[in-house]
């Protein structure tokens, strides 16, 4: 028996129809959302990242700022502009497109960014929230996850969940999320001793570790729910995920694809909390 793939896209065009709707509605009371998406330098998958949400806001009604800057820009130019946006009242969300060139601090960038307008949830205020269960906005990827889940009418309360990767974008917040939807959670890394019986153990397996197809079938339990979150590419250039999904998907219950999974529940959470940033900014919140 195949297992179900769980379609991001579909769910994605339906959120970000309903956060049209809401865009609208705040245009007819003067009120206008935007979002500044920041670009240094030239990494191809960031340009491909950065032009999909500029679709997205297209799509929605939300005006996008882009300020696509050279890998030579100086940290201090950097932190120049974002305190610019975070003054600047026509732009609600602010998200500097990871990964940026080595000189310049990730952790300072980040945590110059106003927490009302951190559109991606990095903040370390924004995380802080998270973590005692008070979120402002939630984290783009790890919230996607979340919703496709509950869309599909996959219980998460009470199961056994398993996130193999511990990054701040992803694996931590990932755990934290299932958490709070009351799942038994544990973190796989690179450190676990066995990783394949503890995936075993897994209801639901959420992976993010960018290894090509490192999930084998023999990690999976038969009828377990399997998230893919990993994009890498293969030998042959070709985009693939941290799942060996022709394989596991004959034993799983329910799987994503690379393509049309996760990727485009993130862009959609990303527009979900810049229309939140809005309504949070102008007290409708």
């Amino acid at each position: 028996m195949s297992a179900k793939v769980l379609n991001g896209t579909e769910l994605a065009g339906k959120v970000k129809a309903e956060l049209k709707e809401k865009v609208e509605e705040l245009k007819q009371k003067g009120i206008n959302t935007g979002l500044a998406v920041i670009i240094v330098g030239d990494d191809p998958a960031s340009r491909v990242y950065v032009n999909h949400k500029k679709n997205d806001c297209a799509e929605i009604g939300i005006k996008s700022f882009e300020y696509a800057l050279p890998a030579s820009t100086s940290e201090d130019e950097l932190l120049e502009l974002i305190e610019t946006l975070n003054n600047d009242n026509s732009v609600n969300g602010i998200l500097v497109q990871l990964p940026i060139p080595k000189h310049i601090n990730e952790d300072r960038v980040i945590a110059a960014i106003n927490p009302l307008k951190d559109a991606d949830c990095f903040h370390p205020v924004n995380v802080g929230n998270l973590m005692i269960g008070r979120p402002q906005f939630l984290p783009c990827t790890p919230a996607g996850v979340v919703e496709l889940l509950e869309a599909n009418g996959i219980q998460i309360a009470g199961k056994n969940c398993v996130v193999v990767g511990r990054s701040n974008i992803v694996g931590k917040p990932q755990a934290i999320l299932l958490l709070a939807k009351n799942a038994t959670v544990t973190i796989c890394h690179s450190k676990t001793a066995d990783i394949a019986a503890v995936c075993r153990s897994a209801d639901i397996l959420v992976v993010a570790i960018g290894k090509a197809e490192f999930i084998k079938p023999e990690y999976v339990k038969p009828g377990a729910v399997v998230v893919d979150v990993g994009v890498s590419r293969g030998a042959d250039g070709k985009l693939v995920g941290d799942v060996q999904f022709q394989t596991v998907s004959e034993i799983a219950s329910a799987i994503t694809k690379v393509t049309g999974g996760v990727g485009p529940m993130t862009r959609a959470m990303l527009m979900k909390n810049t229309v939140k940033a809005t309504l949070l900014q102008n007290n409708l919140y």
